[in-house]
């Protein structure tokens, strides 16, 4: 019997969790806690955008002024609740965040956050790119990261979590350790690249606030509650395999105060918990590090590797 002939990529072998190695992380942690905002500048009247009405609504003053509220309001709240928390943090930052919004990223800074790139704006993405376009915009992203934050971007993750065929060996090929664009896995994965491997960091699509509240209509308490039964979960189930829980916020979604309190609860919970011990309060970037440092095999990724 022969196997159907079905549309395959050849990025990652596929590796079952059972037939992997074990390892923990520093300090003999089992989890590994990521909590990562999105930072978006869009189009006015014109691009790609969420709408928080209707999906696929026109640009108009009302959705550009809604996502706005992320980088005026939303997105301070949050840095307050992460410094009350005393939690690290990553950011996926839209790079003309630098030119529209200095002082966001001078706060993201002061804090020790991470900076991940996630392209020039949200109103645009990389379908349909020929490979030299999209090379051009992948060059401009790094390069002004790298001009404001003193040191190139660890990781990347696209906007809209939006590749092209060309996408991965452009990032390895820009100095990219990890990109967090692919939801298959709890654990870390290498990546094939022309260029070499490239660390894929788990990022989640269903832990995620656009997915959940704008898409799908969800509410803050849903969400809240999918975090607490996801930490849970997996505090229990790192014991047999180490992971990494990733949460997504968006700053125009839970920068609101309704959701920022639901948010709060769920975040005392986690660390409250009596497996606590067990967590790394991390940043993708870190996570990335180890990974590198760790003995040829033990990730799982192509068999070239």
């Amino acid at each position: 019997m022969t196997r159907p002939l079905l549309p395959q990529h050849s990025r990652y072998e596929f590796v079952p969790l059972p037939e992997r190695r074990d390892y923990s992380w520093p300090g003999d942690r089992r989890l590994a806690f990521v909590l990562t905002t999105n930072v978006e500048w869009f189009a006015y009247g014109a691009g790609l955008g969420h709408d928080p009405a209707k999906t696929g609504e026109p640009q108009t003053h009302r959705n550009y002024a809604w996502r706005d509220y992320g980088n005026r309001i939303g997105v301070w709240r949050l840095l307050e609740l992460f410094d009350e928390l005393k939690l690290p943090a990553a950011h996926n930052t839209n790079s003309l965040l630098y030119d529209y919004a200095p002082q966001v990223m001078a706060a993201i800074r002061k804090r020790g956050d991470e900076v991940v790139a996630h392209g020039r704006t949200n109103a645009e993405n990389l379908r349909g790119l020929w490979q030299p376009d999209e090379e051009r915009i992948l060059r401009e992203v790094t390069e002004s990261i790298t001009r404001h934050e003193g040191a190139p971007p660890a990781g990347w993750m696209g906007s809209g979590a939006y590749e092209s065929a060309h996408t991965l060996d452009l990032l390895k090929e820009l100095g990219y350790r990890y990109v967090m664009d692919w939801p298959m896995d709890d654990q870390p994965v290498w990546l094939a690249t022309r260029a070499g491997p490239i660390l894929s960091v788990p990022y989640p699509i269903e832990l995620n606030d656009s997915q959940l509240v704008v898409h799908r209509k969800g509410s803050a308490a849903e969400f809240c509650d999918m975090v607490v039964d996801q930490f849970d979960e997996m505090v229990e189930q790192c014991e047999r395999h180490p992971l990494v829980m990733n949460v997504s916020v968006h700053t125009y979604v839970f920068g609101q105060p309704f959701r920022l309190r639901r948010l709060r609860a769920a975040l005392r919970h986690c660390l409250r918990h009596a497996h606590a011990a067990r967590v790394w309060w991390t940043r993708p970037r870190d996570i990335a590090d180890f990974c590198y440092a760790l003995e040829a095999g033990v990730v799982p990724g192509s068999k070239a590797l």
